[in-house]
């Protein structure tokens, strides 16, 4: 309860207050922070995923602008030689508002990281997107078979369902490729499971499933226990480096991220920047109220 009122209230406090936290988790509000993230990161022998904020728009002029960003930054981050990729929220493009405007915004980007050789990381949001967005990786795989990926909720009870529905999809010469995460958005227990333990249990059913599958796996976890037993299932079916990532978000459990890297395993930091910061940072505080007191002790404690 106490979590809850925190969170409740930091996003009524000054931003310049919020961001003494915020920036351990966000490279800044522009490119050019961004750039100077992943410059760092790539000279730890770490790769990126570029994610611009912003999420939910309002009005399909916003979807035009964020379209246009993305292809700013793609543009400057591939002339800089950024080892890394992008990811993408669908509703920044207005997937809840017009579906074939975000579609054609999306396709638009993934053109041209297609041109850059490069790729785009389609990310899911919560359980009103994720049939649509389901369809619309595979409208988009069928054309950019090796330049587009999605992420998937092993909270979700749908999940291991939907990969047995894609292992039987067309990959035209190019493995799936999918990031494994726990999921974050608030969901009623009639379709995500609530327990911790439950949770685990089902992200390493659907990581072994899509070892078995040989689906392409960002194992997107900042949990040491499912680490090492992802570990395991890698020995366990001989996966090639070719075939799978660590993955984890700027920021966060930065030990356990070197100690992955030191072991010779291929890391990803996801490197979120821009002007929606504070509503990205005010969301998740919602999202998930335990860190607000980890907030305040941040704050106030450590400055």
């Amino acid at each position: 309860m106490f979590n809850k009122m925190l969170a409740n209230l930091l996003p009524y406090m000054p931003k310049k207050l919020i961001w003494l936290f915020s920036k351990r988790y966000i490279a800044g509000e522009g490119i050019d922070q961004g750039l100077e993230v992943s410059k760092k990161l790539n000279e730890k022998n770490i790769e990126v995923t570029i994610d611009l904020l912003g999420e939910f728009i309002t009005s399909l002029e916003q979807a035009e602008e964020n379209k246009n960003q993305y292809l700013e930054i793609i543009e400057r981050f591939t002339a800089e030689g950024i080892q890394g990729n992008f990811s993408l929220k669908p509703t920044m493009f207005g997937l809840l508002i017009d579906q074939e405007v975000c579609y054609q915004h999306i396709r638009e980007i993934i053109a041209k990281a297609a041109e850059k050789n490069n790729f785009i990381r389609i990310d899911m949001e919560d359980s009103q997107c994720v049939d649509i967005e389901i369809e619309l990786f595979k409208k988009l795989k069928k054309e950019f078979s090796g330049h587009v990926g999605l992420v998937i909720q092993a909270y979700l009870r749908r999940t291991l369902e939907d990969l047995t529905d894609f292992s039987n999809f067309p990959s035209n010469g190019y493995p799936l490729n999918f990031r494994l995460c726990k999921g974050i958005y608030v969901e009623p227990k009639q379709i995500a499971f609530k327990d911790y333990e439950e949770v685990r249990k089902h992200y390493l059913e659907d990581l072994e499933f899509m070892f078995q599958n040989k689906m392409y796996a960002g194992i997107a976890t900042h949990d040491k226990f499912l680490v090492e037993e992802a570990l395991k299932l890698i020995e366990k079916y001989q996966v090639p480096q070719t075939m799978y990532e660590f993955q984890m978000l700027y920021g966060v459990t930065p030990e356990l991220r070197s100690s992955i890297v030191n072991r010779g395993h291929k890391m990803r930091v996801y490197v979120p920047f821009g002007k929606q910061w504070f509503n990205y940072s005010t969301r998740r505080l919602k999202e998930n109220p335990k860190m607000a007191s980890h907030i305040i002790k941040a704050l106030f404690f450590r400055g």
